[in-house]
């Protein structure tokens, strides 16, 4: 369950996400527009102390993805993947990584894989009442309930014609930081190809595409 605060944030995510998207090898630069958020889906952190959203950008007729973390303090290690800090009304200071240069998130997403997972529920704090809402970007995994997820120890990541790949010990992720609307399918064709995968949909875009997979050693 993710809870969202009523908050003020300064400077905003698109904000941060605008900033880092034209420094990355896998974005291409197109003046035409600023980017357009279509979505976002979240996972759960167990021990509820790191924010992990997803974003789903569009610019330029491409679709980016761009997972974040959200932090309490610095992540060690991480600084070539900090987008920035953010000021947040409520939880105060965040610090705004690449979510895949954080090991929550590769637990997060491995689990989401396996165990055939959702996005996370969402629910607003209204002065302490919470109020679900809905998610605008909708995704499961290709795996089955109950499946067992390995002890992973994730290396850096490497990002390559726009597919960031987490070696993690026993699995190796992939993250489609471009999307390719036309790689499309179901969880049954994973399946059938020995590979993991985590699909997603949003408004405008009915039919599941590829978000990220993985391979077991």
């Amino acid at each position: 369950m993710a809870i969202i605060h009523r908050a003020t944030l300064s400077p905003s995510k698109l904000q941060l996400i605008e900033k880092y998207l034209p420094v990355q090898p896998w974005f291409t630069q197109d003046g035409s527009a600023p980017p357009e958020l279509l979505g976002a889906y979240r996972f759960d952190d167990p021990d509820g102390e790191v924010g992990l959203e997803t974003h789903l950008v569009s610019q330029g007729g491409k679709i980016y993805q761009v997972p974040l973390s959200y932090r309490g303090s610095e992540l060690p290690g991480a600084k070539d993947s900090l987008l920035g800090t953010m000021e947040h009304s409520v939880l105060g200071t965040r610090w705004v990584y690449d979510a895949c240069a954080d090991p929550v998130y590769v637990v997060a997403l491995a689990t989401a894989i396996l165990t055939g997972q959702q996005e996370a529920e969402q629910f607003v704090d209204v002065d302490g009442v919470m109020e679900p809402r809905k998610s605008s970007v909708e995704v499961r995994g290709s795996g089955t309930p109950g499946s067992e997820v390995p002890a992973l120890s994730p290396a850096a990541p490497i990002t390559n014609d726009g597919v960031t790949s987490i070696d993690a010990g026993e699995l190796t992720l992939l993250v489609n930081r471009v999307l390719d609307v036309g790689t499309q399918g179901s969880e049954n064709s994973a399946a059938l190809r020995g590979t993991g995968s985590l699909y997603g949909s949003w408004a405008g875009q009915e039919t599941p595409v590829l978000l990220a997979s993985l391979s077991q050693a």
